[in-house]
């Protein structure tokens, strides 16, 4: 009995110090967490009405992620984004002309050359037309279309044909698609951008230069006067036209996945009567859109450069036809193309 005794008065013993030393430890432990999570202010007060400090607990959330903020536009750096204009569009820059006429009705900033992303596709997309290279030729995306566009649909090794790849550079704006176009040229990527800039000069666009078949390098740029010569001529391709505003998504290519065949093409043919149309986004570019329309039965073409958000440049679309279908008839253009 008194060896039980004994033991249970040692065993309370090392119970009683082990709390008082966890006790520091413990206390210490939720300072520390505290001190994550709250910020203490201290508010000095008169020693008249108080002889201790009151102290005001504030809770601050802190993000653990890096804030990076995106680069600006060169639009928005030239001071174009914000300009107001009678239309009161979001895009710095933008311009409608007559297809037919080449008169232009509305002008903003038509001249500044500035990167057109992704709507330099249809410049590839031409291209490779000209090329006359066969469209059911097979393509094989190689480590080399991997190793410069990381990110894509378009696995290494994927086999498709030229006609497939161009369908989807159009469609998808699939970058791996528009380089291994470029890259199976004869001459490859140097060859292929020199035909692109040949190209460019023989539709007259004296403020346009292209350095890659995608557009992901801000050095493609062209002014939006040049974007409708581009356009207009994009037009008379009657793939291009097709590819561009192809009216069945629930269409496969060579039994291939429905995701390659997801587009942006959110301004819908019931909302306009759209024969061409191509998107286009980078950091340095903005939103950007160019389309082929035809409304009150007159073929628009229309070019939005560095538009503010996802969805105002297709707003910007509908103010523009909602614009020109109020207009009175006889009024004068402001110029005509050369």
């Amino acid at each position: 009995m008194r060896l039980n005794r004994f033991w249970a008065v040692a065993l309370w013993t090392l119970f009683a110090v082990g709390t008082l030393v966890n006790v520091p430890a413990t206390a210490a432990n939720k300072d520390k967490q505290a001190a994550k999570t709250t910020n203490k202010v201290v508010v000095k007060t008169s020693t008249k009405t108080a002889k201790k400090p009151k102290t005001v607990r504030t809770t601050v959330t802190r993000s653990t992620e890096p804030v990076i903020p995106a680069r600006p536009s060169l639009a928005t750096a030239l001071g174009l984004r914000g300009q107001h204009d009678e239309l009161s569009l979001k895009s710095s820059v933008a311009m409608v002309v007559n297809q037919d006429t080449k008169e232009v009705y509305f002008e903003k900033n038509p001249s500044v050359s500035l990167p057109i992303a992704s709507i330099t596709k249809l410049m590839t997309a031409m291209v490779v037309l000209d090329s006359k290279l066969p469209l059911d030729e097979t393509l094989v995306i190689n480590a080399d279309d991997v190793y410069i566009y990381r990110t894509s649909r378009l696995a290494g090794g994927t086999v498709l044909t030229r006609e497939e790849a161009l369908l989807l550079a159009l469609m998808s704006s699939e970058n791996r698609a528009a380089y291994t176009l470029g890259r199976n040229y004869p001459g490859g990527i140097p060859a292929f951008v020199d035909a692109m800039n040949r190209k460019a000069k023989e539709l007259g666009m004296e403020h346009s230069h292209f350095a890659d078949p995608t557009g992901l390098l801000s050095e493609n740029v062209a002014s939006a006067e040049d974007l409708t010569r581009m356009l207009n001529a994009a037009y008379q391709y009657k793939m291009i036209r097709e590819f561009s505003t192809w009216p069945d998504l629930t269409m496969v290519i060579a039994k291939r996945p429905q995701k390659f065949l997801n587009t942006n093409r959110l301004v819908r043919s019931g909302d306009m009567n759209i024969g061409l149309q191509k998107t286009g986004f980078i950091n340095a570019a903005g939103k950007c859109l160019v389309m082929q329309a035809r409304v009150n039965n007159t073929p628009l073409l229309l070019v939005f450069l560095d538009s503010v958000g996802t969805q105002s440049r297709f707003a910007d679309a509908v103010r523009v036809r909602d614009w020109y279908e109020r207009m009175p008839s006889g009024a004068q253009p402001i110029r005509r193309l050369m």
